[in-house]
């Protein structure tokens, strides 16, 4: 309603949506990010991924419990099965958890990627797509169209194009791309988020990443209401033979800390650096919103813990050597 005598906007208190609170733990540590291939190589695979993980997985304990009494840790695991998932979560999950159990290690949560870009009928990543906000670099002249139309985002100012000119004109002078917060050297990276394919939109893995990134340190909503959260899984019930059918995210271990966190720390192969350096560049121009930023930042004030302004800078990781 709208007082035309002043242009004063009322609204009903229920017209803005409250934003759901969540519980924090510590630190969301993931111990793998396996896509289908990883699973079709067989139990070996996930020995030899599974043993490199628990020492780095033990000292993101140890460094977690220098900070508190009492370290809030939950673990996670990410199976890619976005694009790929001709094998079944009956035939995958048993053999993962009993490989986990092996290498002594306990997955609290369990999700897979196709909840990243919906979940339960919400539209997650077109969501977060929503809320990305280029940081125009210094010099850029507007010619670049918007991440909206190109499913493109860089973390700078990429190489200008060259003009065209008469057969006989001298060339244009080449310039270097140039990363907009460099510290003395650029660095300068342009990831694709999306390309369509038979008329859908088909997210790219680096995006994807980034959505899970921000559901772990608990700022993803839709309508003030929380997205990717998990839900209870009964010990020893048979998973399901579609994933579909799998929750986007469930929970293994009733005793588990929350499943979001103040931090985040992933333990992965080596492979994914490149992957996860998208992410940065993602997590660096996304408008989160702004009631669970500071839902966040006044918990952690009130436990004393200091957090990051950055939303990258609340995320950590460990590259291991393996396939």
């Amino acid at each position: 309603m709208t007082d035309t005598a002043t242009g004063a906007v009322f609204r009903e208190t229920t017209a803005e949506p409250r934003t759901q609170a969540l519980p924090l733990a510590h630190v969301s540590l993931e111990l793998g990010h396996l896509s289908m291939d990883d699973f079709e190589a067989g139990p070996q695979r996930l020995r030899e991924h599974l043993a490199r993980v628990r020492p780095w997985a033990d000292t993101a304990r140890t460094i977690a419990a220098a900070g508190s009494l009492k370290p809030r840790v939950s673990t996670c695991f990410l199976v890619d099965e976005y694009c790929t998932s001709a094998a079944t979560p009956a035939a995958l999950l048993p053999i993962l958890l009993a490989e986990a159990e092996r290498a002594g290690l306990v997955i609290d949560y369990l999700a897979r990627e196709s909840g990243c870009a919906v979940a339960d009928g919400v539209p997650v990543a077109e969501g977060v797509q929503a809320r990305l906000v280029e940081s125009p670099p210094p010099g850029s002249d507007g010619s670049r169209p918007p991440v909206g139309q190109t499913g493109w985002l860089a973390n700078g100012r990429p190489t200008p194009r060259t003009p065209t000119t008469a057969a006989m004109a001298d060339t244009a002078d080449w310039q270097p791309p140039a990363e907009t917060t460099a510290q003395r050297h650029s660095i300068f990276l342009d990831a694709e988020l999306w390309d369509e394919r038979d008329g859908q939109r088909i997210w790219s893995c680096p995006f994807l990443a980034a959505v899970w990134q921000l559901a772990r340190l608990g700022l993803l909503r839709h309508l003030g209401e929380p997205v990717l959260q998990p839900m209870q899984w009964t010990l020893g019930e048979d998973f399901p033979n579609d994933w579909k059918a799998l929750p986007p995210v469930i929970r293994l271990n009733p005793s588990a800390a929350p499943f979001s966190a103040y931090r985040t720390c992933s333990v992965l192969p080596s492979r994914l650096l490149p992957v996860e350096h998208a992410v940065r560049v993602v997590l660096d121009q996304v408008d989160v919103e702004p009631h669970a930023l500071t839902q966040v930042r006044e918990r952690a004030f009130h436990e004393g813990l200091p957090v990051p302004e950055e939303i990258s800078g609340r995320i950590s990781y460990v590259f291991h050597e393996g396939p």
